[in-house]
């Protein structure tokens, strides 16, 4: 019977082009928006590392104390701490290990000069060996560097793919040497592609952005006095200097901490709440020592790593495709009025209310796939002008793969567009099922 039913929707949609195109189009167009805005939403707020999200957390400490959040008048303005620590307080945690693992990193900037090419600009990171197990970076070639590098502050890098086959392009470059600020440093291994989204480990460089070119020992970065390319924050202007730097209390760098369960949490929330109040009785804060612990989706939350305009569009995305279907709906009702004489026939030559509904439910189906289908061309058009967008305007040069239409989303869109078009046909399709055939047949 599907066959039958299939068969009549097809000729019957074939007779009436008009209202068949404008339907579709209605509901083409209400899931191309809605779709486009709602695959945002869905790449922004995705778990970047599912598999230990809430294994991996940021230890933040009061350092400015509350005058810091409170405006001229008094009143108050925030109760959020800095998002980042001091030199002091990270290489204090660092050197405690009070975490299976745990890196303080910050975002560098480097020249980089290739064998017989110009030298060009990178970006890269200072960072601890752990970095690269407590973010399950994968490697194409090679390996990170350990502990002892650390502390021997040694001159070695771990390259990204795309900096890796720039500078050596048809050589394995593990083992060889390559120039960073007119140093060189042993490569030690190849990372493989790895866009974590959103790029959590430093939300002060953009959630979107590219991931780093490089990564160079912590401590060697500090010993070469290696400036910062990310958020530098003061609430008192430091000395001049690097060792004014590192002696600040401004903040700058990133910390993360590897707690694998409840009880190693509690534990390093008590050792951190500890730090704090013995920074106190050295005097160093006058007030209540405060700290908190944030795991990796409490601490996008806690950035507002969804712009809030991305979830006012899905609102509006949403509320354009219920305009569209109700238009559809009204469209169905008038398509069904108009065949009132040949659906009253039927009944009169012995189909029921239900061969009549079921018709008219298969003819809906057909127009949400054909509507499905529109809305899918009309999203992946939206997604690649929002790519192009992004590529001229974003300072995040890599936000344009936030906006690709993967094959979850191809699927979620054709199930919406059937699911939305059969549930606003039901009324329409209900109606004409019970068509009184004496009425139409007296009426002729």
């Amino acid at each position: 019977m599907l066959g039958y039913y299939l068969e009549l929707a097809i000729h019957s949609l074939r007779r009436n082009l008009v209202l068949t195109v404008l339907m579709v189009a209605a509901i083409g167009v209400g899931i191309g928006t809605c779709m486009m805005v709602l695959t945002t939403l869905v790449a922004m707020s995705g778990n970047p590392i599912p598999d230990k999200s809430a294994k991996l957390f940021v230890p933040l400490i009061d350092v400015w104390g509350p005058e810091s959040r409170r405006g001229s008048a008094g009143a108050n303005i925030g109760q959020q701490l800095p998002t980042q620590l001091t030199y002091r307080d990270a290489t204090t945690l660092m050197r405690a290990q009070r975490a299976v693992r745990q890196t303080a990193m910050y975002a560098i900037s480097l020249n980089v000069s290739p064998p017989g090419g110009a030298p060009f600009q990178a970006l890269g990171r200072a960072t601890y060996a752990d970095f690269f197990t407590m973010f399950e970076v994968p490697f194409r070639n090679g390996t990170s560097w350990g502990r002892s590098e650390d502390d021997k502050h040694a001159n070695v890098v771990v390259l990204s793919s795309k900096l890796a086959e720039r500078v050596f392009p048809h050589d394995d470059p593990v083992g060889k040497l390559i120039s960073l600020n007119a140093r060189d440093y042993r490569v030690v291994g190849v990372i493989q592609p790895w866009t974590p989204t959103p790029k959590f480990y430093d939300l002060s460089t953009g959630a979107y952005s590219d991931t780093d070119d490089f990564y160079v020992p912590f401590t060697t970065a500090i010993d070469r006095q290696t400036q910062g390319s990310g958020s530098f924050w003061c609430n008192v202007l430091p000395a001049s200097g690097w060792e004014g730097r590192l002696n600040s209390e401004c903040v700058w760098l990133q910390f993360w901490v590897e707690l694998p369960t409840a009880a190693a949490v509690r534990n390093f929330r008590s050792f951190l709440q500890g730090y704090a109040a013995q920074q106190r009785q050295l005097g160093r804060f006058h007030w209540p020592p405060r700290v908190e612990l944030h795991d990796v989706m409490d601490w996008m939350v806690y950035n507002n790593v969804i712009p809030e305009e991305v979830r006012v569009n899905v609102l509006i995305g949403t509320g354009f495709l219920v305009v569209c279907l109700v238009n559809a709906v009204g469209l169905m009702l008038a398509r069904f009025s108009s065949r009132s004489v040949e659906l009253g026939l039927r009944r009169a030559l012995g189909a029921s209310r239900m061969d009549l509904f079921l018709q008219g439910l298969t003819e809906t189906l057909v127009v949400g796939v054909l509507g499905g289908l529109l809305g899918l061309a009309l999203t992946g058009v939206g997604l690649s002008g929002l790519r192009a967008l992004l590529a001229v305007t974003s300072k995040d040069s890599a936000a344009g793969h936030l906006v690709a239409l993967d094959a979850v989303m191809v699927l979620i869109t054709m199930v919406v567009a059937v699911l939305v078009t059969v549930g606003a046909g039901l009324y329409p399709t209900l109606r004409a099922s019970r068509i009184q055939p004496a009425w139409q047949l007296k009426a002729q």
